[in-house]
Order: C-alpha cells, then structure tokens, then sequence
C-alpha cells in the first residue's frame, strides 16, 4: 500500500520506510547495515526492514551478506542503476540521512529539526519538490562549525541548506516569536544526532 508521504516525495516508491531504506544504503555505499541498524537509523521496524530487503534483493538494488547471525545489507555498486538511483535518493530522500551523519558531533546541538517545504513533502503534503532543506539547529553552536558541517551536505544534495539556530529555552518557550510559531505549527523533521553513527 502506497502511504501519502511516498507520493509527494518520490511517486515511483511504494512507501516512505523504503525511500528511507534505500536512502541510507545508497548514500553510504561503502557500509554494510544489519537489518536492526537499518532499522534504528530509519525509524522503522525490523520487521519492515526485512520485507522491504527481500523485495529489493530480489530486484537487484541490494546486496545481503552473513555477519554471523546478522543479514547485512548495502546498495549494490557496480549496476548501470546504480549512480542514477544515488542522485535520485539524494535530491529526494537524501536529506535525513545525510544531515543527521553531517550534524552529527556537532557541539551544542540539542536538538535539530528539518522544518520548511521538505518536511511537508516527508510528511505527505502536496506540493512542487523543494529547491533547499530548512534545518532548525536548539542549542548554543557555533554557526560557523555548522555551516562547515554542512557544508559537503549542500553539495551531496545539489541544493542549499539553510541553517538557522536558537537557544534551547526558546524553543520550549511560550514564545509570541512569529518565525517559531509557524515552525512549530507545520511539519518537522527530527534529525537522531544522539544515534550510534
């Protein structure tokens, strides 16, 4: 079954948990992911993990390995596929894997959130594919240690990413802040920094 936010981000997949799956795999091409890590980094279940791996192995846009116990799945690398589904996964995709792994160490973050029309097509909404991610980044960091951390980001995903930064306490604030009450009254994206890379 077909969920909204597969629609509105890229059309040609049957569910958002696989745009994710796929995302990851093919914008970390040299890595090899249990199902349970795979899991974990998409906030999705094992048990959808593993339904979408044995459809996507038998299409030939995943490879699985024994680890012991544990399957193993990476994108396939050497398909003709294989560099167009890469650019295809970044520009639609992209954005949460590779903003988590670019934000990720950065100190001060509390918390940072993918907000704006990229977070509204993730979520379902309808609309046009977003030209640039918003990242909301609570906490006291640098700016300038975030614009170099995402900076490789922004040319991985071929789109600008505008970070802006707030102190902890305003976002839990009763804040009269127009710029955050429409942030908090439309779709977010949590990026899971505190996850195990």
């Amino acid at each position: 079954m077909r969920t909204p936010s597969a629609v509105t981000l890229l059309p040609l997949l049957r569910s958002r948990a696989q745009g994710d799956i796929l995302a990851l795999l093919y914008l970390h091409p040299d890595r090899a992911y249990s199902l349970s890590d795979v899991a974990r980094r998409t906030r999705v279940s094992v048990k959808t993990v593993h339904q979408e791996a044995n459809r996507l192995v038998e299409a030939g846009l995943l490879r699985e390995e024994r680890l012991g116990n544990n399957r193993m799945l990476r994108a396939v690398t050497d398909s003709l596929l294989t560099r167009p589904l890469t650019d295809l996964f970044a520009v639609t995709y992209g954005p949460l894997p590779v903003l988590t792994d670019a934000l990720r160490g950065v100190p001060g973050i509390e918390r940072a959130l993918i907000y704006g029309s990229w977070a509204a097509r993730y979520r379902g909404e309808p609309g046009p594919p977003p030209d640039d991610v918003d990242v909301l980044v609570i906490g006291d960091a640098d700016p300038d240690d975030l614009d170099e951390a995402v900076e490789p980001a922004r040319r991985l995903l071929r789109r600008e990413i505008n970070v802006r930064r707030i102190p902890g306490g305003a976002w839990t604030a009763n804040t009269t802040d127009p710029f955050l009450q429409s942030v908090q009254s439309r779709p977010l994206v949590e990026l899971s920094l505190d996850d195990a890379a």
